[in-house]
């Protein structure tokens, strides 16, 4: 559980980063994401869970 916490208080880290260092930045890929469709998000999303969770798959290996 304690490796849970510390991987979402890095999300957290990063994600707050990423807004801090260039907001306009976020800003455009917000609207960018807001104009997809709901497939591709779904898509997007599901790629994305894979990856991670291949990533910590072998790093734990």
């Amino acid at each position: 559980m304690t490796d849970f916490a510390v991987a979402l208080a890095l999300v957290l880290v990063i994600e707050g980063a990423l807004y801090a260092l260039f907001p306009v930045q976020m800003k455009r890929m917000m609207q960018t994401v807001l104009a997809l469709s709901e497939q591709t998000l779904r898509r997007a999303g599901l790629v994305s869970a894979v990856v991670g969770v291949a990533v910590v798959w072998l790093l734990r290996r």
